[in-house]
């Protein structure tokens, strides 16, 4: 089993675009296609070209900025029941793809044949054999996805092999079994592949799981294990429904755990990268608690396990996070102790150990804002602030004097008008400033004051933005009078921070919150500045 080639085919572009709320411009499929590409994927199918204008656009367009190493791939069904491939449109559509590796997807359960193409089971075969037969003529290399397969073979054994026949026999090169409706489990994916092995010794055999049992990298790794040598999936498990077999958990699996050999160390350790940057162009926020490529993936809390790992990361690691890109982190909360506060701090890079006396003044501090309603185990940025201003560190680029927020809404034909107008006085070296500014709401409008007074003094902070805002009621039964904590979330590029906020006043909650995000994004900078700047100093 040892070394053993698994191939990757990628299906993000195409069946990972089928999930709900899920949309990609022809720039994302490009741009995610050559992420694909760098990772070492070896297949990378790109949609379908007959059955929408942007996937048409999308393979003219790859063939004037070609992949390095992965082979793209054109996806397509088989004929229509009452045409011929030369004639269908659909198949012509494949063809002017100009991929020489090309997917079919074809009927294996009589079900689907009988009600849903509305034709005969024989009809179905002589389908399947001419689709295949046609694209061998015009060169062609051709995957055959066996749709719905698992539950064709249960209900119809006999038909379901004369499909994979006819399709071996037509001249595809890879047979792939898919459980397209993602009902098997991994006894059943092991049982039936090894079946299969058995009827087609000489058959390349590939697998399509789908996620709705929550067992598809489960029965991606049985059929591995039972003789399928192609792996089917998407990044971060995107697709219909429940989603498709994620890459990201079955790429590190099979090749860490399992041995075979899926891509190069090196490209393993971008896996992280590239999950994160798939889920931003398809502005879905990543999975903090993914497998492997996860914010929390290797995250620690508890003070018995953040000593442990301090010792020796195996202690509660599986893997070594740069495996794959990560890193490991210390979460603080009310729970830390000692253990927990100094290997954050070193974290962070601050000079922090046990037997400083600022340590336990940060661990009663932390405690007494949790106490409050604070949580900083989800604002990290507000952790190291409250760190460095017990180390006497902190340098706020700005000091807040105050704000004032004014909502207006008013009755506008049939439904209301809103607007929210903030002014807030800010101290810059000495100046104080008061600056207003509207927003579609009273956070917005806060955020758009104090970027309006702190630009001309920073005008990087003009590349911030505020990408997500939480808020959570902590004590419901005060009603209207509750606590309420806020947390903030910025970016700057790839980079995010998050920021904390709590008071019975929301908008004072969220003023807390924004107003540390900018100061932290603003003290990152600077901390990065200097740094460029003494590695050009020490510069022989």
């Amino acid at each position: 089993m040892s070394g053993e080639r698994i191939w990757l085919y990628d299906t993000t572009l195409r069946d990972g675009a089928q999930r709900e709320g899920l949309s990609l411009s022809l720039e994302d499929k490009l741009q995610i296609a050559h992420l694909l590409d760098q990772l070492g994927v070896h297949y990378i199918e790109g949609g379908w070209p007959g059955a929408n204008p942007k996937d048409v656009q999308f393979f003219w367009q790859m063939q004037q900025e070609p992949l390095t190493q992965a082979r793209l791939v054109a996806f397509c069904s088989t004929r229509r029941p009452r045409t011929t491939a030369a004639e269908d449109p659909l198949i012509q559509g494949l063809l002017a793809a100009g991929t020489p590796w090309v997917t079919v997807f074809g009927k294996s359960w009589d079900l689907h044949v009988t009600e849903g193409l509305g034709t005969t089971l024989t009809h179905n075969l002589d389908m399947i054999a001419d689709t295949i037969t046609y694209l061998r003529q015009q060169q062609r290399r051709v995957f055959y996805d066996a749709e719905h397969w698992f539950d064709g073979y249960l209900a119809n054994p006999d038909y379901a092999l004369a499909t994979l026949e006819t399709a071996y026999q037509a001249g595809a090169e890879w047979l792939v079994l898919c459980d397209t409706n993602g009902g098997m489990l991994p006894h059943q994916i092991s049982e039936i592949v090894q079946q299969v092995k058995a009827r087609f010794p000489d058959a390349q055999i590939g697998i399509h799981t789908h996620n709705d049992s929550g067992t598809a990298v489960a029965n991606a790794i049985a059929a591995v294990q039972s003789g399928a040598r192609m792996v089917q999936g998407t990044i971060n498990g995107y697709g219909e429904r429940c989603g498709n077999a994620d890459l990201c958990t079955l790429i590190p699996n099979l090749q860490l755990k399992l041995k075979y050999d899926c891509i190069t160390p090196e490209q393993l350790t971008r896996l992280v990268e590239v999950s994160r940057a798939v889920s931003e162009r398809v502005n879905l926020a990543p999975n903090d608690h993914a497998p492997y490529v996860g914010a929390s993936a290797f995250a620690h809390k508890g003070g018995v396990h953040v000593s442990a790992v301090g010792k020796n990361p195996a202690t509660y690691e599986h893997i070594a996070p740069e495996w794959v890109g990560n890193q490991r982190r210390v979460v603080i909360s009310e729970q830390s102790g000692l253990s927990n506060i100094v290997a954050k701090a070193r974290e962070l890079g601050l000079p922090l150990d046990r037997s400083h006396p600022a340590a336990k003044e940060v661990l009663r501090r932390l405690k007494e804002l949790e106490g409050q309603g604070y949580q900083f185990e989800a604002a990290e940025a507000s952790f190291e602030l409250l760190v460095r201003d017990v180390l006497g560190q902190r340098q706020p680029a700005f000091v807040l004097h105050g704000f004032q927020v004014h909502c207006q809404t008013q009755a506008q034909g049939n439904g209301h008008w809103s607007s929210s107008v903030a002014t807030v006085k800010v101290e810059v070296d000495g100046q104080e400033l008061i600056t207003a500014a509207e927003g579609n709401g009273p956070v917005s409008a806060l955020d758009n004051a104090l970027r309006r007074a702190l630009v001309n003094f920073y005008p990087q902070i003009g590349e911030f933005h505020l990408s997500d805002y939480k808020v959570r009621v902590l004590d419901g039964q005060s009603g209207s009078a509750a606590t309420t904590r806020v947390l903030v979330e910025f970016t700057h590029g790839t980079y995010r921070w998050t920021t904390v906020g709590v008071s019975t006043n929301i908008i004072e909650a969220s003023y807390q919150a924004v107003a540390e995000g900018l100061e932290y994004g603003l003290s990152r900078l600077r901390a990065t500045a200097i740094s460029q700047a003494q590695k050009v100093k020490e510069r022989p």
